[in-house]
């Protein structure tokens, strides 16, 4: 009997250890993939601001494969090729609820009118307006590709919202708007001035 209860015990081991070998493995993975993804993202920002006669000092990128309790709003300096800052940033609440995190690790994109979504694609950030959010600042978002072509239509601008943390959420998500990337009020601040003297159109890439 001793002994079936230590066979059991080596047995139950060993497939603690392949689990956690294989999570590792998993992870390491993940984070490869995660590299491939970012530095293709940044060689394309690079060319795409080159080509186009944007600022080339920074752009904004924004990835919505990241939990959203998690900061996936990048300030990439495309002269160092390096994330400067990161915040936390919503994504539109859908068909869920306003305010809510229903769709922090899954959530759905649309182009469409009234859809209360996020839209994904290349923006221009456009001209510096008054907001009823947070520091009632905003900045137009003109969408650049067929997915994000209404959002001149649908009103989608970058503001601050005071719903917005600072700090990290996760595992909880950060609350759902209707659609807009909204900043916390402190990281709007830190922003706000270099778009605002920025001499060429500033790019804002919201993809997953």
């Amino acid at each position: 009997m001793k002994n079936l209860i230590n066979q059991i015990t080596v047995g139950i081991i060993g497939i603690l250890c392949l689990i956690i070998i294989y999570g590792l493995y998993t992870l390491s993975d993940m984070s490869i993939i995660n590299e491939d993804k970012k530095l293709s993202k940044i060689t394309e920002a690079k060319e795409f601001c080159k080509e186009n006669s944007y600022n080339q000092d920074f752009c904004i990128l924004i990835d919505m494969s990241i939990h959203s309790g998690k900061k996936r709003f990048f300030i990439l300096n495309l002269k160092t090729e390096e994330i400067e800052k990161s915040y936390l940033v919503s994504h539109g609440c859908g068909n869920s609820l306003w305010q809510g995190d229903l769709t922090k690790t899954n959530p759905i994109f649309s182009n469409v009118e009234n859809s209360h979504s996020s839209s994904l694609g290349k923006y221009k950030i456009g001209d510096r307006g008054w907001s009823n959010f947070g520091v009632n600042i905003n900045y137009r978002l003109h969408g650049l590709e067929a997915s994000n072509s209404n959002a001149d239509d649908r009103d989608i601008v970058f503001h601050s919202w005071n719903a917005v943390s600072d700090k990290e959420l996760y595992p909880n998500g950060t609350p759902e708007g209707w659609g807009c990337p909204a900043i916390s009020n402190n990281a709007f601040l830190e922003i706000d001035p270099l778009l605002r003297y920025s001499k060429k159109p500033t790019l804002m890439w919201i993809y997953k």
